[in-house]
């Protein structure tokens, strides 16, 4: 599968974030997220493995209770079934890899 960024659409998903589905397939996905300063990503937990990226801006990260301040470069691990959640604490922009792909997100 060949993704052509130009040809999709942020999704608005309310309160300063939004999300691209970029590639993927049943076993993996590639999600790009924009998170205006403020931002919530609300804890929560899922069944899926997940690598996060951060490409832009700055966030606090927390994982089973720990919190940490993530910037551009940073990256974590998100095993499956651990709560988390980020606040972005400026303008800024994530890239999630699932395993295996989010249903929920097609």
């Amino acid at each position: 599968m060949v993704v052509k960024c130009e040809d999709i659409i942020f999704e608005d998903l309310g309160d300063g974030v939004s999300r691209k589905v970029l590639a993927h397939d049943g076993g993996m996905m590639l999600v790009e997220v924009t998170f205006k300063k403020g931002s919530v990503g609300a804890q929560h937990q899922h069944p899926h493995e997940q690598v996060s990226y951060v490409l832009s801006g700055q966030f606090e990260y927390t994982v089973d209770g720990k919190s940490y301040i993530l910037k551009k470069g940073d990256s974590y691990y998100v095993p499956p079934e651990a709560m988390h959640g980020v606040t972005a604490l400026e303008d800024s922009l994530i890239l999630d890899v699932f395993t295996p792909q989010r249903e929920d997100f097609l």
